[in-house]
C-alpha cells in the first residue's frame, strides 16, 4: 500500500514557498484565538505554542493533542502579567501573536483600571521581549482606538453627516477621538491605542517588525459566554452574546439608548483568513496596521436586534416575544459614565491593496451560523440554569 501523498507545499501571495513556523499564541485560548488554532493545525504545518490561563475553547486540540497533532500545539498555562516563562517561549517561536484582552464594554466602565493595566502594561512585556529578541509581533489592537467619527460632531441634519470621509476609518489617516476623563468607557480605546504608538516607535527605532490587526466587530461561534452557564452571572457580554442571551432566556432584547448606534459585523472564518494572510506574507503584512471588517454588513443595533429575533425563531421554533425588545439608557444598562461611537465603518484599501482579503459572508448567513450553535450549545443548559435560579428563590 503506498503511503499518502504529502501536503502541497504553502505558497505566500508572490509564488513563495512558506516555511513553516513557531508561533507563540498568547490569548490562544479565547474566541479569536481558538478559531485560528483550528485553522492553523487543519490547514498548515506551522507549530503553535498556545498560552493562555484557560483553555476551554481549545481542549480539543490540547487536552490531549490528537494524535495527528502531536508537536503540533502545546498549550501553556501562564498569565503574562507575572511569568517569567513568557520571554522563553518568545524566544522559542518566529513570530508572536497577542490577542490577550479585557475586551467587554461593561468592564471598562466598572473596571477601568482593569482595562487599562490589561490592554497596556500587561502588553509592555511582550513587546519588549519581540523587540529585544528580534521576533516578528502581530498585534490585536481594536477598532475603538478611532472613537467617535468626525461627523458625530456636526449637526445631525448636517448634509456632510453622509459624506463618507467623515465617517469612513482609514488606518492611517482617520483621528483617535475619544471623550473626556470622566467617560470611563474610553479607558480600553485609550491603553489600546497607546499600546498601538509603543509598538509603532519600536518598530521605527528599533526595528521591531510588527503588525497591528484592527477588528470590526468578529463574531461567531464560541464568542464571548451566555451569563451564569460559562461566564459570571452578573457577567454583561458584548452585543451578539447579549442578545443571543436573551432569546435563549425568552426575555426582550436590551436596545441601549435606543440601539442607534452603527456598526459593521464580519464572519470569524473570513477573518481569520485575513490573519493567515499576515502570518505568511510578513512582506506584505510588516509595518502595516489593517481593518478588518465587513463593510457590507452595518446596520444600526437595533436593526441588528431584529434580524437576531427573526433568524433565531427560525433556527429554534420558537415564535418572537410580542415585545421582542425594550429601550434602556446607557446609565441604566452599564453604569454612569458611560459613552459610546456612533458608527465603526472600516475602510478596506490597505489591506486589499497588501494581501487582497475581502470578506465573503452575508449578516444574515453569519448569524444563522452563530445563532444555531449558541441555540445547540446553549439552549439546554440556559433552562437548567433557570430551573436552579427558580427553585432557590
Amino acid at each position: 500500500m503506498s503511503s499518502p501523498s504529502p501536503a502541497p507545499a504553502r505558497m505566500d501571495l508572490d509564488g513563495n514557498p512558506v516555511a513553516p513556523l513557531t508561533i507563540c499564541m498568547i490569548g490562544a485560548g479565547g474566541f479569536i484565538g481558538s478559531h485560528l488554532c483550528e485553522k492553523l493545525m487543519a490547514e498548515t504545518a506551522h507549530v503553535v505554542l498556545a498560552v493562555d490561563v484557560y483553555c476551554d475553547k481549545i481542549r480539543h486540540l490540547v487536552d490531549p493533542a490528537p494524535p495527528h497533532l502531536a508537536g503540533r500545539i502545546s498549550f501553556h498555562r501562564l498569565n503574562i502579567k507575572n511569568d517569567s516563562r513568557l520571554e522563553g517561549l518568545i524566544k522559542m517561536a518566529d513570530l508572536t501573536i497577542n490577542l490577550a484582552a479585557i475586551c467587554t464594554p461593561a468592564d471598562y466602565n466598572t473596571r477601568p483600571l482593569d482595562t487599562i493595566y490589561s490592554n497596556f502594561i500587561d502588553a509592555l512585556p511582550v513587546v519588549k521581549y519581540c523587540s529585544e529578541n528580534n521576533k516578528r509581533l502581530i498585534h490585536f489592537s481594536t477598532c475603538e482606538v478611532y472613537g467617535k467619527t468626525v461627523g458625530s460632531f456636526l449637526p445631525k441634519d448636517h448634509p456632510l453627516r453622509k459624506e463618507p470621509e467623515f465617517y469612513v476609518l482609514k488606518e492611517d489617516e482617520s483621528p483617535c477621538i475619544f471623550g473626556p476623563i470622566v467617560k470611563q468607557r474610553w479607558s480600553y480605546a485609550c491603553a489600546k491605542q497607546l499600546i498601538e504608538r509603543l509598538i509603532f516607535a519600536e518598530g521605527a527605532e528599533n526595528g521591531l517588525e510588527f503588525t497591528i490587526v484592527r477588528p470590526f466587530n468578529w463574531i461567531g461561534p464560541r464568542m464571548d459566554f451566555i451569563p451564569g452557564v460559562d461566564g459570571p452571572s452578573e457577567g454583561v457580554p458584548r452585543v451578539l452574546a447579549c442578545f443571543s442571551n436573551n432569546l435563549l432566556r425568552r426575555e426582550p432584547l436590551k436596545l441601549v439608548d435606543g440601539g442607534q448606534s452603527q456598526r459593521t459585523f464580519v464572519y470569524i472564518k473570513d477573518a481569520i483568513e485575513a490573519v493567515i494572510l499576515m502570518i505568511e506574507n510578513p512582506g506584505r503584512a510588516n509595518g502595516h496596521i489593517f481593518n478588518v471588517g465587513n463593510p457590507n454588513n452595518e446596520v444600526t443595533v437595533r436593526e441588528l436586534a431584529q434580524m437576531m429575533t427573526e433568524v433565531y425563531a427560525n433556527v429554534s421554533g420558537e415564535a418572537p416575544l410580542d415585545e421582542p425588545m425594550i429601550d434602556v439608557s446607557s446609565s441604566q444598562f452599564y453604569g454612569e459614565g458611560y459613552d459610546d461611537s456612533d458608527k465603526r465603518i472600516p475602510d478596506m484599501t490597505i489591506i486589499n491593496k497588501q494581501l487582497g482579503w475581502n470578506p465573503k459572508t452575508p449578516l444574515k448567513d453569519l448569524l444563522e451560523t452563530t445563532l444555531t450553535y449558541q441555540h445547540k450549545t446553549y439552549k439546554e443548559a440556559v433552562k437548567r440554569q433557570m430551573l436552579q435560579a427558580s427553585a432557590s428563590s
